[in-house]
C-alpha cells in the first residue's frame, strides 16, 4: 500500500455495544479458533518483520508461507509472479470460490532501534543501499493469512466452498525494469483455477485497536508514477546565461504541477494529487548540469477524468520546459486502478462485520476515500472484492505514525480480530452461496 493518509473522521460508528445480527456462523466459536492461533500469529509476524524483504524477492518469507500451507495439507503453488504463493483449500461440500489475500514485501525504509525484533536488515533498492522495514504492515497481513488458513483447514469437511489464499509479492512496486504485484499474480492464473468469485483483503492502519473500516464505492486512489528528465545545457554556475539551467526548469515544473491541481483541476468532483518524490541532477556546486530527473506519484479517484488528467500533466511539463529553452522526456507507468467496493457485495458483508465488530473495536462506515493506492484493484476486475481496515493503534493512544513512517507501529492485540473478520467474512459468504 502506497503513502497515504485516512481521513476517519465524520462516519458512522458502529460501537461494541450496537446489537449483533444473526449469524450464519458460530461468531463464540470463530472467536475462539482466533484467540487459539493468536500467539502463533505474533510469533509468525515478529519473525517476518525482523527478516524484511523488497518486492520481488521474498523468498524466505514465501518459504515460510508455503511452508505452513503445504502443513495444512492444501494445494500450494510457489514462483508465482516471482516469489508469490498461492494455497488452495477444497471444502467436503460444494460452493462458491472465496479468494484471500495478503501482500509479503517491505520497504526501503530504516527501522529505528527499539522493537527487540526491529530489522537491521540492509539491501540494494534500484541501485541504492538501503534499511528495509515492515513499515505498512505487510508482516501482520502475512501472519494473519496464515492463521486464517490454519482455522479454515480444521474445518475443511464442513467448509461449503473453496478457498485460495493468496499471498502476493511486491504490492509496493517492483524495482525498475522488473514485473510482478497482483497484476503479474492474475496474469498467472492465480485466480483462474479454481476461479474466484469473491476476494477479500484487509489492511491494518492507524487507528483503534480492532476497529474495522469499511467503505462502499470508491474507496482508494488509482495510482500512476511519474518519471521526468529535464534536459538542458551544462554552463558554469556563475554564467547560467551560456548554458540552459535544468535545474530552475524542474523547479518551476514541480510548481507548476502543483498550481494546475490547484486551480484547473476541480477539486470536489474529481480530487488528484501529484506528489514528486526523488529529484536528482548534478555533480558540483558550481556547475549547471545538462540534466534533472525526478520521480513521484500520481493520484486519482475518477477513471473517466483520468486520461484527461495525465494529457494536461505532460502538456504542463512540456509547457514549462520550453519556456525555460530546456526539453522534458516523460514516461508515465501506471500501477493501478482506484479500489472499488461493490455495492452490492459490501451490503451483504456488513453484518458479518458488524458482528466481529461488535466484539472488537467496532465498525467504521463509509469513511472518506483516501488517496492512497493498493494493487488489490486488480483482483477486483476479475472478482468482485471487498477491501476493508483494521485499526492497530495502542488502546487509549492517540493516532499513530502513517504507514510508510519509519515508526509506523503495530498493537498486536488487534490482530486477531483481522484474523477473525477474515474468517467470518469466508464462511458467511459460503453460507449465503454465490
Amino acid at each position: 500500500m502506497r503513502t497515504m493518509t485516512l481521513m476517519l473522521g465524520a462516519a458512522v460508528v458502529l460501537s461494541a455495544a450496537s446489537p449483533a445480527r444473526a449469524a450464519p456462523a458460530d461468531q463464540a466459536a470463530i472467536r475462539a479458533g482466533a484467540a487459539a492461533v493468536d500467539q502463533q500469529v505474533i510469533a509468525w509476524r515478529r519473525d517476518i518483520h525482523q527478516h524484511p524483504e523488497l518486492g520481488n524477492r521474498e523468498v524466505r518469507t514465501s518459504k515460510i508461507v508455503a511452508d505452513h500451507l503445504r502443513s495444512l495439507g492444501l494445494e500450494v503453488r510457489t514462483g508465482v509472479a516471482h516469489t508469490g504463493v498461492v494455497g488452495v483449500l477444497k471444502g467436503g461440500k460444494p460452493g462458491p470460490v472465496v479468494a484471500l489475500r495478503a501482500d509479503m514485501d517491505a520497504l526501503p525504509v530504516t527501522e529505528p532501534a527499539g522493537l527487540p525484533f526491529a530489522s537491521t536488515v540492509k539491501a540494494e533498492y534500484n541501485g541504492q543501499q538501503v534499511g528495509v522495514m515492515h513499515a505498512c504492515g505487510h508482516d501482520a497481513h502475512t501472519a494473519m493469512l496464515m492463521g486464517v488458513a490454519q482455522i479454515l483447514a480444521g474445518m475443511r469437511a464442513d467448509l461449503s466452498g473453496t478457498v485460495v489464499f493468496l499471498f502476493q509479492p511486491a504490492e509496493e512496486g517492483v524495482p525498475t525494469g522488473e514485473t510482478g504485484g497482483a497484476k503479474q499474480m492474475i496474469a498467472e492464473g492465480a485466480l483462474a483455477n479454481p476461479k474466484a468469485d469473491v476476494v477479500f483483503g484487509v489492511h491494518t492502519w492507524p487507528g483503534p485497536p480492532g476497529r474495522l473500516t469499511v467503505r462502499t464505492g470508491g474507496t482508494m486512489a488509482g495510482s500512476d508514477q511519474l518519471y521526468v528528465t529535464v534536459k538542458g545545457r551544462q554552463t558554469h554556475g556563475a554564467m547560467p546565461s551560456k548554458g540552459v539551467d535544468p535545474v530552475t526548469a524542474s523547479a518551476q515544473i514541480i510548481v507548476g504541477l502543483q498550481t494546475m491541481v490547484t486551480r484547473q483541476m476541480d477539486a470536489a468532483a474529481s480530487p488528484v494529487v501529484i506528489s514528486i518524490g526523488k529529484i536528482s541532477g548534478g555533480v558540483r556546486h558550481n556547475i549547471i548540469p545538462d540534466k534533472v530527473e525526478m520521480s513521484g506519484t500520481i493520484r486519482h479517484l475518477d477513471p473517466e477524468t483520468h486520461d484527461a488528467f495525465l494529457d494536461r500533466i505532460r502538456r504542463t511539463i512540456d509547457g514549462i520546459a520550453e519556456l525555460a529553452g530546456a526539453s522534458a522526456d516523460v514516461t508515465i507507468e501506471p500501477y493501478a486502478p482506484p479500489v472499488f467496493n461493490p455495492p452490492e457485495l459490501v451490503a451483504r458483508m456488513t453484518p458479518t462485520l458488524e458482528r466481529v465488530g461488535a466484539g472488537a473495536g467496532g465498525l467504521l462506515r463509509d469513511a472518506p476515500a483516501t488517496m492512497g493506492a493498493e494493487d488489490f484493484a486488480w483482483y477486483q476486475k476479475e472478482a468482485p472484492g471487498m477491501y476493508f481496515f483494521l485499526g492497530i493503534d495502542k488502546p487509549g493512544a492517540k493516532p499513530g505514525a502513517p504507514n510508510h513512517s519509519p515508526d509506523f507501529f503495530i498493537n498486536e492485540d488487534a490482530l486477531k480480530t483481522g484474523v477473525e473478520a477474515m474468517v467470518s467474512l469466508t464462511l458467511d459468504y459460503m453460507a449465503g452461496g454465490k
